[in-house]
């Protein structure tokens, strides 16, 4: 090619960049966009996690993302009505556990739905005892369960609670056959009535989470509100991506002694079971597919950008972000896993 085509072929080529729609523009994407979640809270993991995301993209596509808790059932509904764009909804693995549970209202998301791409992990889903417990790790759970004694779990029924619940009650039955009658769930709803239990010494555990109960973990022992954690259920490698400053006053390091291996809840005698909580988006089956496109590149510019990282590291949450058709694929090889792991136990 001679000076001069390659002069040409260049200028050409710049002006087809120049001329080339904006990523906002690519798939005509809304200006205002409403993201549902599966969650009322405006202080929980699910609204920390998608309030990250809709700030980003807003930047990113130079449009208004705005997040919506709505809850569970409202978020679906929402997602059924709007075709067009102007609805999308993030939500975690409970969207897929809760039709593996059977509760009502929860369809199978890989059928009715696409599924999109993850952007974190919440790697502190935990289980925690009042400071003055009796009970200082799972053995003591377990063996107390063993016992004989009833061993109460506060949970929300149908998700990320219950199976691990469900988990430990498979462990239970593993290491003593029977005693996994001794540990009950106490069905109850959110963070802060699973708490109350707690305070109330109506519940023996309950489950939380690092982020939202951290702080109750550093009041005096004869703090009736003093919590204790015995179990987190996220991966070990997981746990060493975060921050070594970890969660409020409770390092990185800590946490980990209360991941497998130094905490055992095992799932066939051999593994100790593990769970990372996921979070991802959901579309509407009928939406353009330019839609969910655009977003994934968005994402993807995010991502490599690395700002994101370091916000979502600053609240506990662990980066994890994979395009749609790469999350829908490891999402449902992971339900498949725990519909196993479901399967496998007995709950009641």
């Amino acid at each position: 090619m001679t000076g001069l085509f390659k002069t040409l072929a260049t200028a050409v080529g710049l002006a087809a960049i120049l001329a080339a729609p904006s990523l906002a523009n690519a798939a005509d994407l809304p200006s205002n966009v409403r993201l549902v979640i599966g969650s009322k809270s405006t202080g929980g993991d699910t609204y920390q996690n998608s309030a990250i995301i809709a700030e980003a993209l807003s930047k990113k596509l130079d449009i208004n993302v705005k997040v919506d808790a709505v809850g569970v059932s409202e978020a679906f509904k929402a997602l059924d009505r709007d075709s067009r764009g102007t609805t999308l909804m993030m939500f975690h693995d409970g969207a897929y556990m809760g039709n593996l549970y059977g509760v009502r209202g929860y369809d199978n998301i890989f059928e009715k739905y696409n599924v999109g791409a993850t952007v974190s992990i919440n790697p502190g889903n935990a289980y925690l005892v009042a400071k003055d417990s009796p009970f200082k790790s799972m053995e003591d759970v377990f063996a107390a369960a063993a016992a004989g004694q009833r061993i109460r779990v506060a949970i929300q029924a149908g998700g990320v609670s219950e199976i691990g619940l469900s988990a430990m009650k498979n462990a239970a039955k593993i290491m003593y056959p029977g005693a996994e009658e001794n540990i009950v769930a106490v069905n109850t709803g959110s963070q802060a009535d699973k708490n109350q239990l707690l305070f109330d010494r109506q519940a023996d555990v309950i489950n939380g989470s690092v982020q939202a109960n951290e702080q109750f973990t550093q009041l005096p022992q004869d703090d009736q509100k003093a919590m204790r954690f015995i179990w987190v259920t996220a991966r070990e490698k997981t746990i060493k991506q975060a921050n070594p400053e970890g969660m409020g006053n409770t390092t990185s390091e800590e946490l980990l002694g209360y991941t497998t291996p130094n905490v055992s809840v095992t799932m066939d005698g051999t593994n100790d079971f593990t769970f990372d909580k996921e979070f991802f988006f959901l579309f509407n089956k009928d939406m353009d597919p330019a839609i969910v496109e655009t977003i994934d590149n968005a994402l993807a510019e995010i991502y490599a950008e690395g700002k994101i990282q370091e916000t979502q590291k600053n609240s506990f949450f662990i980066p994890n972000f994979l395009p749609s058709k790469e999350a829908s694929a490891y999402l449902e090889g992971k339900s498949e896993t725990i519909r196993k792991i479901i399967s496998s136990i007995s709950t009641n």
